[in-house]
């Protein structure tokens, strides 16, 4: 039997849909468009290892993918619950909604949720550790650390000029050369070069979020990178944060084969992306340019892996 929201208080903005389901509820809360963020790193990452030995294991990296996917998730929840307590998510947002700014779950049925994501992410770790070692435990661990602290605690990412790096770091350089090492128990400079140009994409996912909810989260006191650079500037480190990836791959060449060059069929997206960024006013509609960054990445990782795999039958 579907559950209702019925019987709690309801956002008026909710009028208008009186049935939404608990499990569409949570779906939402969970933000499903941004997950990918933490399937294309595990998937970079593996593919590498893949390419260089020629075998993986499948048990790893579904438990990657569970684990990444999972810290994801309870910072989400965590992000949307301490968001609006603070008062940087409110009615006027022109973000997606959020479960506790609509009034769907209250902050504490979310933190719980969080809770629940972050203990998951824990217990699914414990095999990548057991397979890993000491190196895979201590990122295990800083990963859930950081995901809570992310919203939480006296100084959170969050509220900060550091919140693009730290997406840089940990769905970039850890997910990606994490994922290479779990396969093969080694790490080497291209898969860190790999690493920073999908974490340098999932950078301007939260960059275009910044700067979409600037004046809200100023009003917060949330002072991300955004506010420090301006909106011009912002625009500028959205363009680079883009290109970078291309240009990345032309220091590959010579490691793979010509046939790196397929994620370049992704470099259209990406000026388009940039065009229309740079033209677009303060609007909802910049929710659609979080969206297609997110997409923009998710191909350009499944060109990255398809030529791998070419280069591995050629």
């Amino acid at each position: 039997m579907r559950l209702l929201i019925n019987a709690r208080p309801i956002s008026p903005v909710l009028n208008d849909v009186p049935d939404i389901s608990m499990f569409s509820i949570w779906w939402l809360a969970i933000r499903p468009k941004t997950l990918s963020i933490s399937l294309t790193p595990v998937l970079l990452g593996s593919a590498l290892a893949w390419h260089e030995q020629q075998q993986l294991s499948l048990s790893i990296f579904i438990v990657t993918l569970i684990s990444a996917l999972t810290i994801q998730i309870g910072t989400n929840l965590y992000n949307d619950a301490v968001d609006y307590e603070k008062g940087a998510d409110t009615h006027q947002r022109l973000g997606p909604r959020r479960a506790a700014q609509q009034g769907w779950l209250t902050a504490q049925e979310i933190k719980t949720g969080a809770l629940l994501s972050f203990i998951f992410a824990f217990i699914s770790g414990t095999y990548l550790a057991w397979t890993g070692g000491w190196p895979i435990i201590i990122l295990g661990l800083l990963s859930i650390l950081c995901g809570y602290a992310y919203t939480a605690g006296p100084k959170p990412i969050a509220y900060s000029p550091f919140g693009e790096l730290f997406v840089l770091i940990f769905f970039g350089f850890a997910a990606v050369s994490g994922s290479y090492y779990l396969q093969t128990l080694n790490i080497n400079l291209i898969t860190l070069l790999v690493s920073s140009t999908i974490g340098s994409m999932a950078a301007a996912i939260l960059l275009v979020n910044n700067y979409r909810d600037l004046e809200g989260d100023e009003k917060a006191h949330k002072l991300t990178l955004v506010h420090y650079t301006g909106r011009p500037a912002a625009r500028i480190l959205y363009s680079l944060m883009l290109l970078y990836p291309y240009l990345c791959i032309l220091f590959l060449i010579k490691d793979f084969s010509w046939l790196i060059l397929l994620p370049m069929l992704s470099l259209p997206m990406a000026i388009k992306l940039i065009i229309d960024f740079s033209a677009m006013d303060i609007s909802s509609a910049l929710n659609q340019i979080l969206t297609r960054t997110a997409q923009l990445q998710l191909v350009y990782t499944v060109l990255f892996v398809l030529a791998m795999l070419f280069n591995m039958n050629s």
